[in-house]
């Protein structure tokens, strides 16, 4: 298989299940079984090409929290946002310190997909039936925070899914916990890339990284990446005004019952 299409192929299923509560290095994982395994540094920045997509979508926001900030909304946004993401950065620095590496063992990634989907079906038991408000309080802020930390902590159980869950759970209602998760994955996700980008390109050892790096295909991913996460973030945007995730849930459960039987072996 020519080296283009497996970065094509990577990239889509990088961005259709970024943003989706099913876990993108689940399927990362997955698709690496059949394909030819590329660099961390090639990982990590079809990631961030996910990321972009947001930016788009959420320019409206974006530019009255960077221009508009003598109006309370834009500034009680922004200062919840900020304050998430820095219990989510401080939390991810001290995590490194500590020594924490993320499990290369398939099998935490496939438990953590299993148990996600009955976390799902658990949280949509507990809030059927409620009307949810649309504040974004204190509590909410911190609570998104930690959901990130606990999301990278386990791999599989997906930042978004997370997130949103913890978010449910404490009160909030569909439109508004997806909203501000990925309002917050935008700060987050493109610091841990940045972050991941200069560690792989400084730390590792000479000649294993950027001089290998075939920069041609890693925009290629990065922007199909970003184009499917487009689609797939405007279409779940309309999905959650509507729909529960007992959806995702289902298919958590069987992809990650696959996953155990799959790795087992």
């Amino acid at each position: 298989m020519h080296t283009w299409i497996v970065v094509v192929l990577l990239g889509i299923i990088e961005g259709l299940t970024e943003f989706i509560p099913v876990s993108s290095t689940g399927h990362l994982l997955l698709a690496e079984q059949w394909l030819p395994k590329q660099s961390e540094l090639f990982n990590i920045v079809i990631q961030c090409g996910a990321m972009l997509a947001l930016l788009p979508i959420f320019s409206k926001k974006l530019r009255k929290m960077a221009f508009q900030l003598h109006e309370p909304e834009n500034r009680d946004l922004l200062t919840k946002l900020a304050v998430a993401f820095a219990i989510t950065g401080a939390g991810g620095l001290l995590l490194k310190k500590l020594g924490f590496v993320l499990p290369h063992d398939p099998m935490p990634i496939a438990w953590a997909t299993f148990i996600g989907g009955f976390v799902i079906l658990g949280v949509e038991r507990w809030i059927k039936g409620h009307a949810l408000p649309d504040e974004i309080t204190w509590t909410l802020a911190i609570a998104f925070g930690c959901a990130q930390l606990i999301a990278a902590a386990f791999p599989g159980a997906s930042r978004s899914g997370t997130t949103i869950m913890m978010a449910l759970a404490l009160g909030l209602n569909r439109p508004r916990a997806t909203e501000f998760s990925f309002l917050l994955g935008i700060p987050t996700m493109f610091a841990a890339g940045m972050f991941e980008i200069h560690h792989e390109l400084n730390h590792a050892e000479a000649g294993t990284v950027a001089p290998h790096e075939n920069w041609g295909l890693l925009l290629l991913g990065t922007l199909v990446a970003a184009v499917v996460a487009f689609v797939v973030v405007k279409w779940l945007i309309r999905f959650v005004q509507s729909h529960t995730f007992q959806g995702f849930a289902a298919y958590r459960i069987l992809m990650g019952a696959g996953m155990l039987w799959y790795f087992w072996h």
